[in-house]
């Protein structure tokens, strides 16, 4: 059976740079960045071309920042995507490499974030399971101090976007993967979680503000009904483009508001996760 000829449209680094300036992204800006490379079309080079474009269009003064989570790197017992058999789970925990920022792999966000965390120059932020990559003239300062106990929370390169006015690119993404939002859950009374991983000494157990992104497709949908976001096609993609801080403030609202909690949780501002605290995001 002959191979089907490939799909258009053809995108090149020139053509995704003048389309994402186009949208409204500016040079000299801060973007958090959340990709699709499939649906954009043909790309000619693939996640590398992506990425150049994106950087064309931010200029040597602007920053790409993009999630390079690690979630193997978590107690076995928990993993059902697959999951392994019980009799493995203390020969895993024993030899499980702890996280390294500089050769540990993203896992399940896409190859064009592995692009941008092998790029020469990107800095990585620290948490082994959900660390932000950078490259760009802001880099350290979104990437440093991202405490190993705080997730996606006040000592987080979240909090850091939102302080430094960063705006949101959803590339051929949707809001599922919109983790500014999961800034919005250590800000209202929510579930702490305790979980192990591996650490430089041993396995090590952690207790965090428990986070999921289930409704966040319903939480977009209602947050670009209320707020401005630009909407545009790059390549064959949607693309929208909000402020960090708008997208945070609105969930914050609506998930107080439409997801069901226990009125024992603890509020997280108030009784934070063990060794948390919220430090200014922009020193």
């Amino acid at each position: 059976m002959a191979t089907p000829p490939a799909t258009g449209p053809l995108v090149t680094r020139h053509t995704l740079a003048d389309e994402v300036r186009t949208l409204g992204v500016r040079p000299g800006e801060i973007l958090l960045v959340h990709t699709s490379l499939s649906s954009l079309g043909w790309v000619c080079g693939g996640a590398v071309a992506v990425v150049q474009g994106l950087l064309d269009a931010l200029g040597p003064a602007g920053t790409l920042v993009v999630p390079t989570q690690s979630g193997d790197l978590s107690d076995p017992a928990t993993w059902g995507n697959p999951p392994v058999p019980s009799e493995w789970w203390p020969t895993i925990r024993a030899t499980m490499p702890p996280y390294d920022p500089l050769v540990t792999p993203s896992r399940g966000v896409g190859v064009i974030p592995e692009t941008v965390r092998t790029w020469p120059g990107a800095l990585r932020s620290a948490h082994p399971l959900t660390s932000f990559a950078a490259i760009g003239a802001r880099a350290g300062t979104v990437t440093r101090g991202h405490a190993p106990d705080c997730r996606l929370g006040e000592r987080s390169p979240l909090a850091r976007l939102e302080a430094l006015h960063a705006r949101v690119l959803l590339l051929g993404a949707g809001y599922d993967t919109c983790t500014a939002f999961h800034l919005a859950e250590y800000r209202i009374p929510s579930p702490l979680v305790e979980s192990g991983r591996p650490g430089p000494d041993g396995w090590e157990s952690v207790t965090e503000v428990s986070i999921t992104s289930d409704r966040f497709d319903e939480l977009g949908h209602d947050f670009e009904r209320d707020r401005p976001v630009v909407r545009a096609t790059v390549g064959a993609a949607d693309a929208r483009l909000f402020p960090v801080a708008d997208a945070v403030a609105y969930a914050e609202r609506w998930l107080a508001t439409h997801r069901p909690r226990d009125d024992d949780f603890p509020d997280p501002r108030t009784h934070p996760a063990p060794s948390e605290r919220r430090d200014d995001p922009r020193s």
